[in-house]
């Protein structure tokens, strides 16, 4: 593991208990900005395009993850750098993972009432703007306010965080197939409420007395300028993140449409089918996060058990290219979970690690949260290329060679063991 280092935020020497409050905080962030986003992403969103315009809605899928990639590149980097920068009685990230929730929750219900295409993709571009809005913030909590020894075990917190609202959305998601704005209307709730609950159990302390920052050329290069110095581990964990989610997307955003066109099931069918697979995807996600921070706080290894659950994530992948059954997509989500929970569980804490400049960490992070959601567009694109040109059948391996590669890349990384 990186070395502690003085201007992180806390020290190991300033932080002898686990600060298990935050951890809390930094669960139930993460689940109800996450959960609401892949339920709508994965399931409601295909299910309300399909609605609105049947005959293209493959094609619909991938624009609108396209919209959300301009959107969220722009927004991670712009919030991340005036987040470093705020200065209140209620902190610098606080304010903006408050107001952003609120605005999040609006951006869905008017989303839900949406009866075209057009105003459909409007929204959507509008509500990808203020979720990342609240990324960007929320995760540099862990740099500012967790001492190094603590980040694997806080880390894990916010991968559980992850694991119950990438898979649990699914869930609520699969019940409302035929009545998505209702369903889209209930993820608007989560993101309310989560996001101001967080805020308040993370009780951030005014920031008055930081120094202000004035805007000259330095701060601009400093806060809003991709990093350049010392950045060369940085950018191989961008880039293996970036790997790992668009391989976990291939799948994910055609999750829905898989089960029905390619394994040609009934909705009841389908609907029983990604719950399913959501269930064993959040309970094995959720008890490997819960086990790898802890271990890495113990061993101080990094490296190895995020670029091996990269790797383990496209093997799992290569089960639903064998048969067009249900259950293959059930054997994906065992493998893809325990993938997932090991990755989350150190993904974080390995990110914090690797900053070049810890005083820009918010903007930072939001790079690499960009790769996140890069990622996040990019897998559905590949994958409507793929299943255009090749059939469903080809998006398997395509997820395999795609995570396996990302595996490499985080093993090149040297700073971190």
């Amino acid at each position: 593991m990186a070395q502690e280092n003085m201007s992180l935020g806390v020290t190991d020497s300033q932080q002898p208990k686990r600060p298990i409050k935050l951890g809390f905080a930094l669960l139930i962030g993460p689940a109800c900005w996450l959960g609401p986003y892949v339920g709508v992403s994965a399931t409601l969103l295909p299910a309300k395009i399909g609605e609105l315009a049947p005959d293209n809605k493959v094609a619909l899928v991938a624009i609108a993850s396209a919209i959300a990639m301009i959107v969220a590149t722009i927004v991670n980097i712009i919030a991340g750098s005036l987040s470093d920068v705020t200065r209140t009685r209620y902190g610098k990230r606080a304010p903006w993972i408050v107001i952003n929730s609120i605005l999040s929750a609006l951006c869905l219900i008017a989303l839900s009432m949406t009866k075209s295409v057009a105003m459909l993709l409007t929204v959507w571009g509008i509500y990808q703007a203020v979720l990342n809005a609240v990324v960007a913030p929320m995760i540099a909590q862990i740099s500012d306010r967790v001492a190094p020894k603590w980040r694997g075990t806080i880390s894990s917190f916010y991968g559980i965080g992850q694991a119950i609202g990438n898979y649990g959305s699914g869930i609520v998601a699969s019940q409302f197939i035929d009545t998505s704005a209702v369903g889209i209307q209930v993820l608007a709730a989560f993101a309310l409420i989560g996001g101001i609950l967080s805020a308040f159990l993370a009780k951030e302390p005014s920031n008055l007395n930081e120094p202000k920052v004035d805007f000259n050329v330095a701060t601009l290069k400093q806060n809003f300028m991709f990093p350049i110095k010392d950045a060369r581990d940085y950018y191989l964990a961008l880039a293996g993140k970036m790997l790992m989610v668009t391989g976990q997307y291939v799948i994910v955003g055609y999750q829905l449409y898989i089960f029905t066109d390619y394994m040609k099931l009934g909705k009841v069918e389908t609907a029983a089918s990604i719950a399913t697979m959501s269930a064993i995807l959040m309970v094995t996600g959720i008890v490997f996060t819960a086990l790898a921070g802890p271990i890495a706080d113990k061993t101080r290894k990094l490296k190895a058990p995020v670029a091996l659950s990269t790797i383990l994530l496209g093997v799992g992948a290569f089960f639903p290219f064998l048969a067009a059954k249900p259950w293959t997509m059930f054997a994906y989500a065992v493998v893809a979970g325990i993938g997932m929970g090991a990755y989350n569980a150190v993904d974080q804490a390995l990110n914090v690690s690797v900053l070049p400049n810890p005083n820009s960490a918010a903007k930072d992070l939001g790079i690499i949260n960009m790769a996140n959601t890069l990622g996040q567009v990019f897998g559905p694109m590949i994958a409507a290329i793929a299943i255009s040109t090749m059939g469903y059948h080809s998006i398997f391996p395509v997820e395999t060679i795609i995570c396996v590669v990302g595996g490499l890349l985080i093993m090149l990384i040297k700073r971190v063991d």
